[in-house]
Parts: C-alpha cells; structure tokens; sequence
C-alpha cells in the first residue's frame, strides 16, 4: 500500500526530490514522497558500487517503475558506507515507506556545509506545489 504523502521536517530535501537525514554523523539519503508518487510502482534499485564517493548533485543510481527509469541525485557529498539490501531485493518498499524503510544508501559526508543550501519541509512542500 503507498504510503500516504508526507515530508518529514526531520530530513532536508534537494531540487532533484531526493532528501537527506544525519543519523550519529552518517547521512541517509533517499528519494521524496513526491517522486515515487510520480514515477508510481517500483520495480528495481540500481545501487551504486561498493566503496564509492558520491557527488552532490550527481547520479548515484537508478531507480524503475512501471512509468520510467529515473536517476537518484546525491543531495550532499560523500563515501558510500551502506546500500539498503532490502530495497534491492524489495524496490517497492519505497513506496510503501520512502522516508523510513525505503532508503537507499547510507554515507559519511565529505562536506556536511552542503547541507545548508537544501531545503526544509516547508520551502520543499512549497516546490512540489508548483511542479
């Protein structure tokens, strides 16, 4: 079942509807509500590589529904740590629950001043309100 839509204030959100959230200085990243609600039923997780430095605003993997393939914009910076298996195995999980446990990587920040260029719940609701 989708879950319903929803932009936690817990998490800061990036132009390209991926968001972040800084856990113990570690990020998580994953894709809005906003954007699994357009590209509708997941079908598959493209991670990226073991080991990798992701870029801000650089293509870190795909993901594919029914509708499209779609790349997942790094919203910050930094060395992967983590790929969440269970979105590999399970992509649908992210519709189900995309800000708990629909994430998709976990990283250590390179540069955590990226942080403060993205936006909060409230500027990110009002982007998605004029998409």
């Amino acid at each position: 079942m989708p879950a319903p839509e929803s932009y936690p204030n817990d998490v800061r959100y990036h132009r390209e509807h991926d968001w972040v959230r800084i856990e113990d200085g570690e990020a998580v990243f994953g894709i809005t509500w906003f954007a699994q609600d357009r590209l509708g039923e997941l079908v598959h997780f493209e991670p990226p590589g073991d080991g990798i430095s992701l870029s801000k605003d650089a293509s870190y993997g795909e993901v594919e529904s029914v509708k499209a393939v779609s790349d997942v914009i790094a919203p910050l910076s930094g060395d992967l740590l983590e790929v969440n298996q269970k979105v590999v195995d399970a992509p649908e999980t992210i519709n189900d629950d995309p800000y708990g446990e629909g994430w998709l990587v976990r990283v250590t920040l390179t540069d955590p001043t990226e942080l403060e260029a993205l936006m909060d719940a409230a500027e990110y609701e009002r982007f998605v309100a004029d998409q």
